[in-house]
């Protein structure tokens, strides 16, 4: 079984072993497992079954997953994004007043719209015209843009009267146990223990239960719940409306660069683009995205993406499709064993984000600041990433700066007719949206 695994996954070509793939795997789960607990309370504000949307979720992630591990030999796992799921219930739903069929059937075309473009060549285009300064900014963006959800979420950073945000309380108990497990997990690192992100999660986790911020499951295991309410429950008959284009627009919009930033950021840091800054079989990659997607749509459940939470297992040592296998099993094997992956607390994801964060953050040092055409694009993406939580946003304003500037500089030549086309829509995207 070995040996089939490390031929299947190239395992010796890629410099890695079972063990570090296994663990890595296990890793990007245990940092992307509150997906199975969010994504069920986001749909459920929308009308959505909570029971059946938690079933959905999980078995979306393997499927979308297994297709990336598989046909990408990438180490890049899948689940229901967050934020998509959010415009899914309180924008579509919830704010226009449109049911959660109406969106599911916006999310199903999205999907299958992703798929031609995909087996056409035009995402991985987009992929592929994205500036070397741009990629290397969207690693280290997404580096303080983790970070950044780590500290929101152990309540280290909190929002304040009069300003946006201020420091926390770093007395509670998930704050004194997420700064134990960044130096437990950095102290694991330095001194090379395989599994240190993985290792320093479960130290976090079980101090946690005697400071009362988790506890011990009442049960272990329990039978998932039907996914019959949420099933293929589509509206075919509202395609052609208004309301149904707005919402279509949108959900490609995010999801293409949301995934194309986490593709980019991550392969990036993981050293898997090419000598000319491409990422190789990017649209194998893609196009696991738009299957995950159109299958979602289909068992009942928002935009399936790449999750930037990948980085933890890549930053484990995971570099083939193995790791993302792992975390694909463990998406079902969570299925039955809910009560326990629900113990996983705040402070230990958030001190694991944290330091990925650290990981990532290190390719600013390969941009040349000191060219401000190259510089200032680099730095508007990076900030807008965690500044406007989007890792979308930050790609819109790094492309739409670097196409502007070089123009305004005569250097207008060094810029691909790709990126120009990507600007225009940019800014052609937001203005619609100003008068909408």
């Amino acid at each position: 079984m070995k040996t089939f695994l490390e031929n299947f996954f190239k395992l010796k070509e890629n410099n890695t072993t079972v063990k570090t793939e296994i663990l890595a795997g296990i890793t990007t789960f245990m940092t992307m497992a509150y997906i199975l607990i969010v994504n069920p309370a986001v749909l459920s504000d929308a009308g959505m079954n909570h029971g059946a949307v938690f079933t959905t979720t999980a078995i979306s992630a393997f499927i979308a997953t297994v297709v990336m591990g598989i046909y990408a030999n990438y180490p890049f796992a899948l689940a229901p994004g967050m934020g998509l799921n959010a415009y899914f219930a309180y924008t579509i739903v919830l704010g226009k007043g449109l049911s959660w069929q109406f969106a599911l059937t916006a999310v199903l075309i999205e999907g299958l719209i992703f798929i031609v473009l995909t087996m056409t060549k035009v995402r991985e285009t987009i992929v592929n015209s994205i500036p070397m300064s741009l990629k290397n900014a969207v690693s280290a963006g997404i580096g303080i843009f983790i970070a950044f959800i780590g500290l929101i979420q152990s309540g280290l950073v909190v929002p304040a009267k009069g300003i946006p945000l201020t420091l926390g309380n770093i007395m509670s108990p998930v704050a004194i146990l997420t700064i134990f497990g960044i130096f437990i997990t950095l102290f694991l690192l330095v001194k090379r223990i395989p599994g240190g992100i993985l290792l320093g999660m479960l130290i976090t986790t079980l101090l946690a239960i005697p400071f009362g911020v988790t506890k011990l499951p009442s049960s272990i295991i329990g039978l998932p719940s039907s996914i019959s309410p949420i099933f293929f429950k589509f509206e075919f008959h509202n395609i052609l409306t208004f309301n149904m284009v707005i919402a279509i627009f949108a959900f490609l919009f995010v999801d293409l660069f949301d995934t194309v930033g986490t593709l980019v950021g991550v392969a990036s840091k993981a050293d898997m683009l090419d000598e000319n800054g491409n990422l190789p079989k990017a649209r194998q990659a893609l196009l696991a995205d738009a299957i995950g997607t159109s299958i979602g749509a289909c068992l009942g459940t928002s935009t399936v993406t790449t999750f930037v939470e990948s980085a933890a297992g890549v930053a484990e040592g995971g570099k083939t499709g193995l790791t993302a296998i792992v975390t694909a099993i463990l998406f079902i094997v969570a299925l039955i064993f809910e009560p326990i992956f629900a113990i996983i607390p705040p402070c230990a994801t958030a001190s694991a984000l944290i330091v990925v964060g650290l990981f990532m953050i290190g390719n600013i040092l390969k941009i040349d600041f000191s060219d401000f055409t190259e510089g200032l694009p680099a730095f508007l993406a990076i900030i807008m990433m965690p500044l406007s939580y989007s890792i979308a946003n930050g790609i819109v304003f790094g492309i739409v700066s670097y196409a502007i500037i070089k123009l305004i500089t005569g250097k207008g030549k060094q810029v691909s007719l790709v990126v120009y086309i990507l600007a225009i829509i940019f800014v052609l995207r937001y203005i619609i949206e100003a008068f909408i």
